[in-house]
Order: structure tokens, then C-alpha cells, then sequence
């Protein structure tokens, strides 16, 4: 496989399946897949909280998108937004019990879906997959 074959492979199931782990992630518990990724970027963070800088960092929502992501969770008592006490321009999300409560209950589906999906087609290349895109992260971050 050449170099633009895997890169256009990436691409087009990435395209594929966000929107598929969505409807499912939606359909089954009313959580939209960028509010899945930001609660579990949340709860997997150290005190369970991020700025909203390091949140768009993490998340995979766009960074322009992470504040209006927040803004849905908090509403629905999911995360809570702290000033930043050493800087109040900035802000930190937190999440919530009921956040946690959330993304527990909606972790069954997002996990079964990657494996149905995803994971499922890849059989023992999985670890070669997940071990080359790390690479390709880790290059990346340099």
C-alpha cells in the first residue's frame, strides 16, 4: 500500500464512522458524539478538570468548538465552567457527578461501537494500527 493509499483510507473511515458512533451514541442515550469525547476527555484529566485551552487541545472537537460544546454540557449540568483564580481571562471545565453519571451510562454504546465497527475488521493488526498512529502523534508533537 503507497503512502497516499493509507493516508485517503484514514480519511475516508474516519468520515465514515464519526457520524456512525454519533447517530448510535445519540439514538441510544442523547449524547452527541463531541459531548461523549469532552466528557471523557474530562473525567480521564487530572481533578477531572481542563482549561479550555488544554480541553481544545485534547478534545477532538475544533477549538472553536469546544467552548460552544461546554456551553451545551453545562447547561445540561453535565460540566461546570471555574474561573482560572490566577488568571480570570481564562476558564476551566469541569465535569460533573451527573457528567460522570452520563458518560458512564453512555460508554457501553461508544465502546461497542468502535469494536463493531472498527476494531472487529482489524483483528490482530489492531495493535500495529493503534502503535503506527501513535508514532505518527508522537512526531507530530515534536
Amino acid at each position: 500500500m503507497d503512502d497516499t493509499a493509507a493516508w485517503a483510507g484514514l480519511l475516508r473511515v474516519h468520515a465514515t464512522l464519526v457520524p456512525l458512533l454519533d447517530r448510535e451514541l445519540q439514538s441510544a442515550c442523547g449524547l452527541p458524539l463531541t459531548s461523549y469525547d469532552v466528557l471523557l476527555e474530562l473525567n480521564s484529566a487530572p481533578g477531572r478538570r481542563l482549561s479550555m485551552g488544554e480541553l481544545g487541545q485534547v478534545a477532538v472537537v475544533s477549538r472553536s468548538r469546544v467552548s460552544r460544546v461546554v456551553d451545551q454540557l453545562a447547561a445540561e449540568g453535565l460540566v461546570v465552567r471555574e474561573i482560572n483564580p490566577d488568571d480570570k481571562r481564562s476558564a476551566y471545565a469541569m465535569i460533573t457527578d451527573a457528567g460522570r453519571k452520563r458518560l458512564r451510562g453512555a460508554a457501553p454504546v461508544y465502546l461497542a461501537g468502535i469494536k463493531r465497527h472498527f476494531t472487529d475488521h482489524l483483528g490482530a493488526d489492531a495493535s500495529a494500527v493503534a502503535a503506527g498512529l501513535e508514532r505518527v502523534l508522537a512526531a507530530l508533537r515534536v
